[in-house]
Formats: structure tokens, sequence, C-alpha cells
């Protein structure tokens, strides 16, 4: 069995991973210490980022399948964190409710926060090239 080297492939995507996954469990936290979680908030901040969006484009936009966006989606509303109708026949216009927007602006407050801590630790030389590397990576999708 051959130990992992700084800079191999595996080990380098093992990193991002890691830090995501911190992120992701300190974002959560936070989010339900005020009664919502980090994928609640991840559907309203792709909401707010595109309010004309398909149930399927925010599917996509929040890494979720149509199915369990769905799912989360009738949950959202029956919690009063936004409402959808279908004027126009079988597509869904989601609206985001004050209540919504609250939990989003606290979504938004507690991500700065914490992707400070981590990225604070970088120089703006450093943070622009990290954001260029993993654009370069991201520039091509399946």
């Amino acid at each position: 069995m051959e130990v992992a080297r700084h800079g191999t492939a595996e080990h380098l995507a093992r990193e991002i991973k890691r830090l995501q996954w911190r992120h992701h469990r300190q974002l959560d936290s936070r989010m339900r210490a005020i009664g919502s979680t980090i994928v609640q908030w991840d559907v309203l901040r792709a909401l707010a980022a595109d309010p004309d969006a398909s149930g399927h484009d925010l599917a996509l936009a929040t890494f979720q399948s149509d199915q369990s966006l769905g799912q989360m989606i009738r949950r959202m509303e029956a919690r009063g964190l936004i409402t959808r109708s279908n004027p126009q026949g079988r597509r869904w216009v989601h609206q985001i409710t004050p209540r919504g927007a609250e939990i989003l602006a606290a979504g938004h407050s507690f991500a700065a926060e914490i992707f400070e801590q981590t990225f604070g630790m970088l120089s703006d030389g450093q943070r622009q090239q990290l954001a260029e590397l993993l654009a370069t990576l991201n520039a091509t999708e399946d």
C-alpha cells in the first residue's frame, strides 16, 4: 500500500473535500441553532440568485436530485420560508417569504464569518490564486 503524498491528485481532492466538510458542519450547526439547515439556506440562496429558476435548475444549483429538491421545497413551504404557485400550468413559481429572507440573511452572515476564518489566513494574492485554480478545475464539467 502506497502512502499518499502531498500533491497527489487524491490528496488534493481529499483536502478540498475536508475543507468543504468543515465549512458544511460549521454552517449547518449555526443554521440549526436558528431552526433551519444549510440545505434550506442553499435553496433560498439559489432562489434569490435566480427567482425565475425552474425546479430542475434549483436542483442543479443546490446539488440535489429533482425529487429531493421537490421534497425540500414542500417542507420549506410548510414552514413558511417560501411560497409557490403555478400560474403558468405545470411550472411552479417560487417566492421567498419574509421569514425565508431572515433565514437567508442569517445564513449569509454565518457563511461570511466562517469563510473569513478560513480564507482570512491567506493573503489577497493567495485568495486570487486559489480562486483562479479552482475556476480552472471547475471549467470542465462532466
